[in-house]
This record gives C-alpha cells, structure tokens and sequence, in this order.
C-alpha cells in the first residue's frame, strides 16, 4: 500500500473510533431529554453542513439539499418547541 492509502485508513479507523466513543459518550446522559437534543444537534448539523460548503468549499447546493435541510430543520423546531405534557 502507498503511505497516503496508509494514512486514509488510519483516518477512517479513527473516525470511527471517535463517533462510537461520542456515541458511548451520550448513553451517559443524565437527562432524561438528551434523545431529543441529540436529534436536534444533528437537525441544525445537516443544515450547518450544506452551509459549511457553500461558505468554504464552494459547494452549490441543488433545490433537493435545500429541500432536505429545510425538512431537516422544521423537525429541529418539532422537537424542540411541539407542546408536550409535563
């Protein structure tokens, strides 16, 4: 193998190690609503993302990114802000 193949699959191993100790990490929450900031997070991360693109990577999203995102953060207000019972 070439050392930049090398590297890449050292990257990719610790990739995976770090999301599954953030994963691990986040069963440790005391709060009984961590599910739902979690999936918030990862709501406004979708959007975040496409952002980052565009602004540092000239990324050019098409109508179906910006569709997805939208979806991505109307859920995001749902989660956080839908009346519950307390």
């Amino acid at each position: 193998m070439k050392p930049a193949t090398i590297v890449g699959v050292i990257l990719i191993i610790l990739g995976i190690v770090a999301l599954a100790i953030y994963g691990f990490v986040a069963t440790l929450q005391p709060d009984a609503h961590f599910g739902r900031i979690l999936a918030a997070y990862g709501g406004v991360f979708v959007a975040g993302s496409l952002a980052w693109g565009m602004a540092l990577d000239g990324f050019r999203p098409d109508r179906w990114d910006l569709t997805g995102a939208a979806i991505c953060l109307v859920g995001v207000g749902l989660i956080m802000y839908a009346p519950r019972r307390a």
